[in-house]
């Protein structure tokens, strides 16, 4: 018997939650190197009997914020998911839905979707997971959030950004615009999506911090930042730390997956 779909990901005011926070970009599979930037960070990683990372909490009750996209192109998409969906479930961590979270979900929900960009690797990798797991899987993913609104509204966190007339939205455009920013129907040279550069725009008090589109630096533009230094394409693993506004990466550990146009560092 189909069971009932859940209501779709909405937004999650939090401003109650002040911090401080350790926001943490595309993790896309890559559980050792989410692991070496939780311990650079200052987090103390918890394991089951068989060694596998399922929780990490900081000493000084630090909160990570995942930006989305923990899954695909990398090569252990249920491990990210274990350690995540434990800090998540322990209060150590908020996650926001990233576009290849979403789609992960829609295909385990048995949905009509293309297998592409990854997702055939997280798929392959959760059928050697028990049953158990991957439901336990799938209702995380479900019920993952648009985007976060924290610190008294002062910092929002949506993995593809968020123009300040769409934060603490429920609107279609909202959560379409958090989850694939705004394509311009454009192609760029390697032949990927050309989107509105709304950063360039953006003139909001609140911090907005997002990933989604990999960027070789992190580099501010009018009070946001992209976290997504392309640590499966052989980038580097990126968090910043809220409020002190300062950056921790940490180098993938070999090129997970090719991509025109990034350079591994």
């Amino acid at each position: 018997m189909t069971q009932p779909r859940r209501p779709e990901a909405l937004p999650r005011d939090r401003r109650d939650l002040r911090g401080p926070f350790d926001v943490i970009g595309d993790v896309h599979g890559c559980r050792s190197e989410l692991e070496t930037l939780l311990r650079e960070l200052g987090y103390e990683l918890a394991r089951d009997d068989q060694d596998r990372p399922i929780g990490a909490t900081h000493p000084q009750g630090r909160t990570a914020v995942f930006v989305g996209d923990l899954v695909d192109r990398g090569p252990d998409t249920p491990g990210v998911l274990r350690l995540v969906m434990g800090m998540v479930a322990a209060k150590s961590a908020l996650c926001v839905t990233g576009n290849h979270d979403h789609k992960l979900m829609r295909a385990l929900d048995g949905r009509n979707v293309r297998i592409a960009h990854g997702l055939e690797q997280s798929l392959a990798q959760l059928a050697d997971q028990d049953l158990e797991f991957r439901t336990a899987a799938h209702a995380f993913l479900t019920d993952l959030p648009t985007h976060y609104l924290l610190d008294k509204g002062n910092l929002v966190v949506a993995h593809a950004g968020l123009p300040e007339s769409l934060h603490g939205s429920t609107s279609g455009r909202a959560r379409s615009f958090a989850l694939y920013g705004a394509p311009t129907g454009e192609l760029d040279e390697h032949g990927y999506p050309i989107r509105y550069d709304w950063a360039r725009d953006y003139r909001g008090t609140p911090t907005v911090l997002y990933g989604h589109t990999p960027v070789a630096t992190l580099i501010w533009v009018n009070n946001t930042l992209c976290l997504d230094t392309g640590v499966v394409f052989g980038g580097t693993l990126s968090a910043l730390r809220y409020p002190e506004m300062t950056t921790v990466s940490v180098p993938a550990e070999r090129v997970w997956c090719e991509r025109a146009g990034i350079t591994p560092q």
